[in-house]
């Protein structure tokens, strides 16, 4: 009888990696009556730390603009890390890129939305993201495949 050890897979800690908040055009631009535009950016990455502990950072660029000239400008890497052992390697990507991904998110809105109400305007507010169809997009793109899937 083979001698097999349990899975293992547990949250260390869950941190704010990097956070910054840049109003260029104020106050100036504070005073325009035009509804600004938003761009909302994420991404995901993994690194292994150590045997069998993990890095997965999840970040976020916010840009509002009125015309051509930057309101804010929100940049934010929220990051976790995860000691993950004995899992088959077929299970690692989908771990690394959607499992480990959702824990630390909520974390990134909620910090995002502060961030951007403590610099004066009404907080935004990230939309719940489905990071199984991200992954599925990246894994597919990786593939040279057709992209049907949209994540925004």
């Amino acid at each position: 009888m083979a001698d097999t050890q349990d899975p293992v897979f547990q949250i260390q800690r869950v941190y704010l990696k990097d956070l910054s908040l840049e109003q260029p055009n104020s106050p100036a631009i504070l005073l325009e009556q035009e509804q600004p535009t938003v761009d909302i950016q994420l991404g995901v990455d993994a690194q292994p730390v150590t045997d069998g502990i993990y890095e997965v950072t999840v970040s976020a660029t916010v840009q509002t603009k009125v015309q051509d000239r930057t309101v804010f400008l929100v940049e934010a890497k929220q990051a976790g890390i995860f000691e993950i052992r004995n899992l088959p390697e077929d299970q690692m990507g989908p771990i690394l890129g959607i499992a480990c991904p959702q824990i630390v998110y909520p974390y990134l809105r909620g910090n995002v939305a502060d961030v951007i109400q403590r610099g004066g305007f009404p907080p935004v507010h990230l939309a719940e993201i489905n990071f199984q169809a991200m992954f599925e997009q990246q894994q597919a793109a990786a593939a040279g495949q057709p992209t049907p899937i949209t994540t925004q």
